[in-house]
């Protein structure tokens, strides 16, 4: 049997910090506060519903995922974060009409309670959005120590054992690696120059990491996915994960996609269409800000459907993404698909989709779980980029050389097969031919 990692104890109280208080934020935080009450169900969390199996088929050990490894409980979770709106937790929610309005009525003091501090932030790379709760400095290292000051503050005000912080915000434009990311060095001297390649949510995991705090970046802006905060993560010893939650659209194209590959079933083209009008929709109506959510989108079923290895199959097939800001339809967000595949000697047949989803509500459990996971890598002593926690995100961070896994399937083993490494849990291959031998 292989040894346990040696975990540190659970112990006191768990903050996430969320730079960008918007739906998917306050949908998150209205949810946790929700089931502490016994109001509602943790639908869509692995970390709350979901259980793992141990050792073979026939010991029947099934424990629940948060009884297997010592993870944070809801009742230890305290919450603050960032917003250029100064509107407090029920209002932001309120607002974003995601949530009924009685069971936000119901979380009213409490989520009133949670007021954003003021953000960093600037216009150029989310341009189709302002407002007045913005920090000033006289340069983005000026807005780091602020954001360091303000985590400090949150730590020592609520005494928190410990922090993590989730990006929650809108979708900055599209920025390519230059030679200000390739280093810690350059970085800094970036941000004391106000470098026009630096964004505002490389500011905030700067600030993070030089608190010791993991860093999960939920939108697909370059942020964490630069040499520099990778070898901050590691000088610090802190975890780091992302990109952009895996939620409506692309969770099905990891479903779906698999499957067509294990069936040897050839692709022609996959059309996606999209219409939402919350503000993720209004960034998005942008070009820049939408090529950075395209590039995380389009990178899935090259990945997974493999074209080089499959020539006959997915060779040259065309994909096409689309995303429309409809204002009638606030969070519920459709995404429509046509699937253009082919079989046996050539037919063709066609798959369509239309998925009518709730953005932030897909979105809220995978927050949840990304800070109690990421909370549990920290303790266990990993850092850098957690591989493992792919199957949360559109664009998995990997190490340099490796192409990152987009199969959901695969994701989940190797979840799983982590969480079993870290608690001396033998992996499990699936491969089931001890059951038959003689």
């Amino acid at each position: 049997m292989p040894k346990p990692v040696t975990i540190q104890p659970v112990r006191g109280t768990l903050g996430i910090l969320i730079p960008g208080m918007g739906a998917v934020a306050t949908t998150f935080i209205a949810g946790v506060l929700a089931v502490r009450k016994g109001l509602a169900r943790p639908i869509g969390s692995l970390t709350q519903m979901g259980t793992i199996r141990l050792g073979k088929r026939t010991e029947k050990r099934v424990p629940m995922i948060k009884d297997f490894v010592p993870l944070a409980g809801l009742e230890q979770l305290e919450f603050a974060g960032w917003d250029i709106f100064p509107d407090s937790a029920y209002e932001a929610a309120v607002k974003a009409r995601v949530l009924e309005r009685g069971l936000l009525d119901a979380l009213k003091d409490e989520l009133e309670a949670v007021r954003p501090m003021k953000a960093v932030f600037e216009r150029r790379y989310v341009k189709r959005l302002d407002g007045p709760h913005r920090k000033q400095g006289k340069s983005w290292m000026d807005l780091a120590d602020q954001l360091r000051e303000d985590i400090r503050t949150f730590r020592q005000t609520r005494k928190l054992d410990r922090l993590v912080m989730v990006w929650c915000g809108s979708t900055e434009i599209y920025i390519e690696p230059g030679p200000v990311h390739q280093d810690l060095k350059s970085f800094e001297k970036g941000l004391v120059e106000n470098d026009s390649a630096i964004s505002p949510s490389m500011i905030y995991a700067y600030a993070a990491l030089q608190e010791g705090v993991p860093y999960a970046n939920g939108a697909p802006n370059l942020t964490v996915d630069i040499p520099a905060l990778q070898e901050l993560a590691k000088k610090k010893k802190v975890p780091i994960a992302g990109k952009d939650l895996k939620t409506g659209q692309t969770l099905m194209k990891t479903i779906l996609a698999p499957g067509l590959k294990a069936r040897m079933l050839g692709l022609r083209g996959w059309f996606s269409s999209n219409i939402l009008g919350n503000r993720d929709g209004e960034v998005l109506d942008d070009p820049d800000s939408f090529k950075s959510k395209e590039v995380s989108k389009l990178g899935v079923l090259d990945y997974i459907l493999q074209p080089d290895l499959y020539p006959d199959l997915y060779k040259d097939f065309y994909h096409k993404v689309r995303i429309h800001y409809y204002p009638p339809r606030g969070d519920d967000k459709e995404g429509w698909d046509n699937i253009d595949i082919f079989g046996w000697l050539g037919y063709p047949m066609q798959i369509k989709v239309d998925f009518l989803c709730r953005d932030s509500i897909l979105a809220a459990p995978l927050v949840l779980d990304i800070a109690l996971f990421l909370d549990l890598a920290a303790r266990a002593g990993m850092s850098g980029i957690q591989e493992w926690l792919s199957f949360y995100f559109k664009s998995p961070m990997v190490a340099p050389g490796l192409y990152p896994e987009h199969d959901l399937f695969i994701q989940l083993k190797k979840l799983k097969n982590t969480l079993r490494h870290l608690k001396g849990e033998e992996l499990i291959t699936h491969l089931g031919l001890e059951y038959y031998d003689e």
